[in-house]
């Protein structure tokens, strides 16, 4: 999943770097996981892979335009057959063209379950995408194809209205075959297995370190536009630090959380962005016997003062969630907000601390047991472990006679957060999903399965059922689309399979130098439109 949100880009309000030359240093909270765009899981790694490959499409702002391609897709009369067209003359950093082919290799590489991409799914709808997926036929057999060098056809094996937004995702960008051949497993692990045929190329990363460098590319098919000529990113988890960094002119964005956050409302460039992007916590099921009832989940839920917690904790424009898609992203044609219709009815999700004793009581009792004690498993971020705090003591006032709830935290760097997670060793996790493309089902999705592979083991028959009316025989009807995945969204809610918290905002401080910076609705800074005045 991709686990922790990005903010829009702010900059140091000193501005001493950036008013220097065309380079910008960006905070991010921990360091590069991976650039095999076929693995990446997180939004760090994303970040990285948006700004030195390119895709077919991009977005300029809140509008997707071509890329790679020379112009927006042919699509069938079904609705099931794209065909893209390249560009002419589009090289790779190190000087071969890129293809239709190049595209070909790369998804079915990544659908391939050999290359064991946590993101293989994504790939659903493509003809013969989830038989691949099961291992039932080759990944040559997915439905995408090079009709010529510069030709690229996809077909799908149902209608997917959201199409050219999913391909943005940097799943979807291309690789060098050759390339990835000569660096073998070790692919992605450093700068030197790599060539770039997006905005920027990295340089000084070797898979772990704190800081890493990316350069403008003259080979893109659009350099004259790129006016930031180097982007230093600088992993910083501290607030205090970050701030001090700040302050010097060392890094031209932060992003601060908690009373630090607060305190800086009147500095020159402070803002406040919500992000497309919610966190919550999932209960393993799996694991923790307790959590299979649902009365016990729903008690866990309302036990949590949203607000509160955001004022104490966060103090940075983040907003209570009673669901786990995000407002502001996806609206139907009457203009309505999918979160805020989803909302109505949702009651559980609420703070009511004496019905959260009283279900939790009755869920004790009926699971037949009077002490449950778990772990919530954190990343090691200020942020993070201020979160982990607030949660442990608020849920830990459940406890009553009869029924006993003994909370414990676990804060670990973000890598060891996701192995644990993928493991599935973990009673509870503070996790997120920020937007890949703009569309409710990029969240809901993640949820279905049979209990058995779905993270946190929730099913609901129901709700699968919905999921798949949304993706086959209502996905050409936007209305009746539209009420599968509210109603989708409300029995997760209701059932609290995944508990809420909050959609996240971020607090930055900007430098007035730097202008135009274009944040996607999947949370990505496109560089290629950012001025330094």
């Amino acid at each position: 999943m991709l686990t922790t949100l990005v903010g829009i880009l702010a900059a140091c309000g000193t501005g001493k770097t950036a008013q220097k030359q065309s380079t910008v240093t960006y905070m991010q909270t921990d360091v590069l996981q991976t650039m095999d765009p076929g693995r990446a899981t997180d939004i760090i790694s994303a970040q990285s892979l948006t700004d030195v490959y390119a895709g077919l499409l991009r977005w300029n702002h809140n509008r997707i335009e071509p890329d790679m391609a020379a112009k927006m897709p042919t699509v069938s009369k079904d609705q099931k057959t794209y065909t893209y067209t390249l560009r002419k003359g589009i090289k790779w950093s190190d000087g071969h063209p890129v293809t239709a082919g190049d595209f070909v290799y790369a998804w079915r590489r990544a659908a391939n379950p050999k290359t064991k991409s946590q993101y293989a799914y994504i790939f659903s709808g493509i003809k013969n995408a989830d038989a691949i997926l099961a291992g039932e036929k080759a990944a040559t057999t997915l439905g995408v194809r090079a009709l010529s060098p510069t030709k690229l056809q996809v077909k799908l094996d149902r209608v997917m209205p959201y199409f050219n937004q999913m391909i943005t995702l940097q799943t979807f960008m291309p690789l060098e075959k050759s390339v990835v051949t000569k660096a073998g497993s070790k692919f992605g692990t450093s700068n030197k297995t790599l060539t770039f045929n997006g905005p920027y190329r990295l340089h000084k990363w070797t898979g772990s370190e704190n800081t890493w460098t990316e350069t403008k590319n003259p080979r893109y098919w659009d350099a004259q536009h790129v006016t930031i000529k180097q982007i230093k990113y600088q992993v910083v988890k501290e607030n205090n630090t970050a701030y001090n960094l700040y302050k010097d002119g060392k890094v031209d964005d932060i992003t601060l959380t908690g009373n630090m956050a607060t305190q800086v409302k009147h500095n020159k460039g402070y803002q406040i962005v919500k992000q497309p992007g919610t966190e919550y916590l999932v209960p393993n099921l799996k694991r923790v016997p307790a959590f299979r009832n649902e009365q016990v989940r729903q008690a866990l839920s309302m036990a949590l003062n949203r607000p509160e917690f955001i004022k104490q904790v966060l103090g940075d424009g983040s907003v209570p969630s009673t669901t786990v898609v995000p407002e502001s992203m996806m609206y139907n044609a009457q203009g309505q907000d999918f979160a805020t219709v989803a909302a109505k009815g949702v009651t559980n999700n609420r703070y009511d601390l004496k019905r959260a004793r009283q279900l939790f009581k009755a869920g004790m009792q009926a699971s037949g047991h009077s002490t449950l004690t778990f772990t919530i498993l954190g990343e090691d971020t200020d942020r993070a472990k201020a979160t982990l705090a607030y949660l442990q003591a608020a849920l830990e006032k459940l406890s009553q006679d009869g029924a006993q709830l003994k909370v414990q935290t676990k804060s670990v760097p973000f890598k060891t957060r996701l192995a644990l997670v993928q493991a599935g060793n973990f009673d509870m996790v503070a996790d997120a999903w920020s937007a890949d493309f703009p569309d409710a089902i990029n969240f809901l999705e993640q949820f279905t399965g049979d209990g058995n592979d779905a993270v946190g083991g929730w099913h609901d028959a129901r709700y699968d059922a919905l999921l798949h009316a949304s993706k086959t025989t209502d996905a050409t009807n936007a209305q009746k689309r539209w009420q599968d995945l509210v109603a989708a969204d409300q029995i997760l809610a209701k059932t609290d399979g995944v508990i809420p918290l909050y959609q996240s905002g971020a607090v930055h401080l900007q430098n007035p130098r730097l202008r135009n910076v274009s944040v996607s609705p999947n949370s990505m800074i496109y560089w290629e439109w950012a001025r330094v005045k």
